[in-house]
């Protein structure tokens, strides 16, 4: 049987940005319709914009950038879990039951995680973290919760789109694009059927 694959991802040049990054830009320096040989297309965008992926260095200045990251935080077995509002400590807790010790958990839903759960979640060795805001913690004080995390060296996979998948196990793709020196960097992310 064919296991369905679900992205996860928005699309980029209609993607969600958090208050005061740059949205992402699209510009044509070359088109087959004006006569060129082909058709390219120029970016111009926030590293941080739509699905994307923190690395330590965002919020550490000697943690490591997006290039140093080994590709096994961001691909393997996950957990999908629904949560609205402030995701508390007892909250993480259940969640890490309920996965089964999964070192990848997905929260879908409109919720903030906590500093409380965020120091769960440290603790129990994730290696990835994502959720559908474009920061995992409070939009107007995001410092704590992802100095805890990224400390933790627990990547971030922020902006997902988890509407309409199912809570359980799934198989995680969020490889980042490999942009050296940097703190994050966009991703196609997707979950396949296990």
């Amino acid at each position: 049987m064919r296991k369905r694959i679900i992205d996860i991802s928005q699309e980029v040049f209609g993607c969600s940005v958090f208050p005061g990054d740059p949205q992402p830009i699209r510009k044509t320096p070359m088109s087959i319709d004006n006569g060129d040989v082909c058709n390219l297309t120029e970016i111009s965008m926030c590293a941080h914009n739509g699905t994307h992926v923190d690395a330590p260095y965002h919020f550490i200045n000697y943690g490591r950038k997006i290039d140093e990251m080994p590709l096994e935080c961001f691909v393997g077995k996950c957990f999908v879990c629904r949560h609205e509002g402030d995701v508390t400590a007892d909250d993480a807790k259940t969640m890490l039951k309920r996965s089964g010790c999964c070192e990848r958990l997905l929260i879908g839903g409109r919720c903030t995680v906590t500093a409380d759960a965020a120091r769960v979640f440290a603790e129990a060795g994730l290696k990835l973290i994502g959720n559908e805001s474009q920061t995992v913690g409070p939009e107007d004080a995001p410092m704590e919760v992802h100095l805890i995390l990224l400390g933790a060296e627990v990547i971030l996979l922020e902006g997902i789109r988890l509407e309409g998948v199912a809570e359980g196990e799934y198989f995680l793709s969020a490889a980042p694009l490999c942009l050296g020196g940097s703190d994050g960097a966009p991703c196609r992310a997707y979950i396949m059927e296990i």
